[in-house]
């Protein structure tokens, strides 16, 4: 009876080795998904409570209107954080050495904040993304390695059969290469979440840094005209 070749049959087949890259190939895909499902919808309602945030802050009427609104909400978004932060300084809300650092210059300090802020929101967007980029330059060589061993251990039982035609080559290698595509399946979405990502990032932190500037502005000058 003719021999039956596939995925199911390739793992039946493999020994140690081949299920240690399947279980790592298996780890980085899952970890890859979990990222980019929690981090597109994260970033759907950021972006959702941030234009919110940007409606509210500019129909205000003035600093002191948008710092109770900042009060008494309760926002959750980079650039509601980075507004409170602003108007925390130009109302002088400053504790232990935060006001040794203020001393120096009210537009200093404001500064120092607003970049202080600008940077952890930086850091927060950032996390995540080196298991992404791992799994997309790691798991196309991983699977190859899954690859070679599948074929050096196919080869090897083979040539201990004492069978070596064709068609007793061709199935046990052409099974081996399945590690190579179960690699670049892991690879391929990683790759393209994490290009997606950094451009969303640098393109959310350009915006944010552009409000900063914005509130710079509006708190040296001590109110906002409308």
């Amino acid at each position: 009876m003719e021999q039956g070749f596939g995925f199911a049959h390739f793992i039946s087949q493999c020994d140690g080795v081949g299920i240690c890259v399947l279980a790592l190939l298996l780890i980085l895909s899952v970890a890859s998904w979990y990222l980019i499902v929690t981090k597109a919808v994260a970033n759907i309602g950021a972006r959702s409570r941030a234009n919110a945030f940007l409606k509210q802050f500019w129909d205000a009427t003035s600093l002191q209107e948008m710092h109770s609104a900042l009060t008494s909400g309760s926002d959750d978004n980079a650039f509601s954080e980075l507004a409170r932060q602003a108007l925390s300084v130009s109302n002088g809300n400053q504790r232990g050495a935060e006001k040794l650092l203020a001393a120096g210059g009210m537009a200093e300090y404001l500064t120092r904040v607003l970049r202080n802020g600008i940077d952890q929101e930086a850091a927060k967007v950032e996390y995540g993304l080196t298991v992404l980029a791992s799994a997309g330059s790691a798991a196309p060589f991983v699977g190859l390695f899954g690859t070679v061993w599948g074929i050096y251990h196919a080869l090897v039982q083979i040539g201990m059969s004492g069978q070596g035609t064709l068609d007793k080559v061709a199935g046990p290698v052409g099974e081996a290469l399945i590690m190579t595509a179960v690699g670049l399946a892991v690879a391929i979405p990683a790759v393209l979440a994490y290009n997606a990502l950094i451009r969303r990032n640098r393109l959310w932190l350009a915006q944010l840094d552009n409000f900063a500037h914005d509130l710079y502005a509006l708190v040296t000058m001590g109110d906002k005209k409308v």
